[in-house]
C-alpha cells in the first residue's frame, strides 16, 4: 500500500485474547451489517437479517450472566465490540449497547424471571428508562399505564421495559431522595408501538414511542430504582457486582468513540483525494487541516484512555462508590464532548464533500448528534461532578 494512503494511528495496547475474540466476531458479521445499512436507514429499523446475525454471534446477550444464557464478557471486551460495531453502523451498536445496559437488570430480577427474559427468549429485552409512566402498587405487583419514548430495538423485542413513577391513588410518591421509580418488564406483544421515529440520526434503531393503556405487572418483573443504585445482590448467577448506574455509561460512550473513529477514517481518505477548488495541493497537505486533524486525534485518544481507565478501575474494585462514580461520569461526558468535536472537525474540513448523503461524514455528523443526547454523555455531568468534587453537595445524576 502507498504509505500516503495508509491510515496512521497513535499506538495503543494490543487487545487481550477476549477483546480480540469479540473484534473477530464483529468482523464476521460485518458483511451482513454493511449490506443492510441503507435499508435500515430507509426503514428506520434494524433489518431481520442483521438482528439474526447479531443474535447468532452472541451480541444480544453479551453482558448477561452465563447462568441466563449470556456470554458474560468483561466490561472492556464489550466496549471494544461496541466501538467496532459503531464504525460499521452506529444504529446497530446503539441497540446492542441499550440491550447491554437494560440486560444488567438480570442481576437484580429474580433468577426465574431472568431466565425467562434472557435465556428462554431470542428477542431483545429493551425499553424506556425515563420514568414516563405511572405504577400503582397493588397486591402482588403494580398496575401500569403510560407512554414512553426511545424504545430502541423495539422492532425485535420480546420484552419492553417500562419505567414508571410509583404512585398512591395515581399520584407520584415523593421520598427524601426524590420520586420513587420502578422499572417493569412487559411482554412486547402487550405494548402498542407508535410510528414516531423520524429523526436526524440513529435512524436504524427503530426507537419509537410505545404505550401501555393499563395492565397488571407482577412484582417478579419489577426492579425499584433504589436497589439499582447499589450493587446487585450476591448470588451464584450474578454476572457483575457493578451497580446499574455505574455500568450504563460503558454501554453508550463506546458508540460515540466508534462514530468519531469512523469519521476520522473517512476524512483521512477524503483529505488525500481532494484538492480544493483553485488549490494546488490536497487537503492533507494543508497546514490548518494538519493541525486540526492532530488535535481531534489527540482529544479523542485522550478521552478513550480516560474511559478505559475508568472501566479498569470499576472492574478492579468490583463496585463503585461516589469517587469512582464521579470518574465514570466525567469519562463518559468527556468522550461525548471529544467525539462530537472530532466529527464536527472532520465534517467541516471536508468542505462540500461531507454534505451529501453518500458521505460517511454526513452520517457520522447526524449520528453523533443523536448519540450524545443520551444522559450518560451529557455535559451536565461536568457540573454535578464538579460540585461534588468541590464539596458543594452529594453526587447526583442531574440538578
Amino acid at each position: 500500500m502507498n504509505d500516503r494512503l495508509k491510515r496512521y494511528r497513535l499506538p495503543e495496547a494490543a487487545p487481550t485474547a477476549e477483546q480480540r475474540e469479540w473484534l473477530d466476531r464483529v468482523d464476521q458479521i460485518a458483511p451482513v451489517v454493511e449490506a443492510h445499512r441503507e435499508a435500515a436507514e430507509r426503514d428506520r429499523r434494524m433489518p431481520g437479517e442483521v438482528y439474526a446475525a447479531l443474535r447468532d454471534a452472541g451480541f444480544t446477550r453479551m453482558w448477561v450472566s452465563r447462568a441466563f444464557g449470556g456470554a458474560q464478557v468483561s466490561l472492556t471486551a464489550g466496549m471494544y465490540a461496541l466501538e467496532a460495531l459503531a464504525r460499521l453502523d452506529a444504529s446497530v451498536s446503539w441497540q446492542i449497547g441499550v440491550q447491554g445496559a437494560i440486560g444488567r437488570l438480570s442481576d437484580y430480577l429474580p433468577e426465574e424471571t431472568s431466565r425467562e427474559l434472557f435465556q428462554d427468549c431470542e428477542g431483545f429485552a429493551v425499553g424506556g428508562v425515563k420514568p414516563s409512566g405511572l405504577a400503582e402498587p397493588v397486591d402482588g405487583g403494580y398496575l401500569l399505564r403510560g407512554e414512553w419514548a426511545m424504545g430502541s430495538g423495539s422492532a425485535h423485542a420480546d420484552w419492553m421495559v417500562c419505567t414508571a413513577l410509583v404512585c398512591e391513588d395515581w399520584q407520584p410518591v415523593r421520598t427524601p431522595a426524590g420520586p420513587d421509580i420502578v422499572m417493569l418488564y412487559v411482554p412486547a406483544s402487550e405494548v402498542l408501538i407508535e410510528d414516531t421515529w423520524y429523526t436526524v440520526g440513529l435512524r436504524g434503531t427503530g426507537s419509537n414511542h410505545f404505550r401501555v393503556e393499563e395492565r397488571f405487572v407482577s412484582e417478579a418483573y419489577a426492579v425499584r430504582k433504589g436497589r439499582m443504585v447499589q450493587a446487585p445482590p450476591e448470588r451464584a448467577s450474578r454476572a457483575y457486582p457493578i451497580g446499574y448506574f455505574d455500568f450504563g455509561p460503558f454501554s453508550t460512550a463506546p458508540v460515540a468513540l466508534g462514530v468519531a473513529q469512523d469519521a476520522l477514517d473517512a476524512f483521512y481518505t477524503t483529505a488525500h483525494a481532494k484538492t480544493p477548488a483553485s488549490g494546488t495541493r490536497t487537503l492533507a497537505a494543508n497546514h490548518v487541516v494538519q493541525e486540526r486533524f492532530a488535535r481531534a486525534e489527540a482529544a479523542l485518544y485522550s478521552a478513550r484512555l480516560l474511559l478505559f481507565e475508568a472501566a479498569r478501575q470499576v472492574e478492579e474494585s468490583g463496585t463503585a462508590g461516589d469517587d469512582l462514580s464521579s470518574l465514570v461520569r466525567l469519562a463518559s461526558a468527556t468522550v461525548g464532548e471529544a467525539a462530537t468535536a472530532a466529527v464536527e472537525a472532520a465534517y467541516t474540513l471536508a468542505g462540500t464533500t461531507s454534505m451529501y448523503a453518500t458521505s460517511r461524514l454526513e452520517r457520522a455528523f447526524r449520528d453523533i448528534n443523536a448519540v450524545t443526547k443520551h444522559i450518560a454523555l451529557s455535559y451536565s455531568h461536568f457540573e454535578t461532578v464538579g460540585a461534588y468534587l468541590l464539596g458543594e453537595h452529594p453526587l447526583v445524576m442531574r440538578r
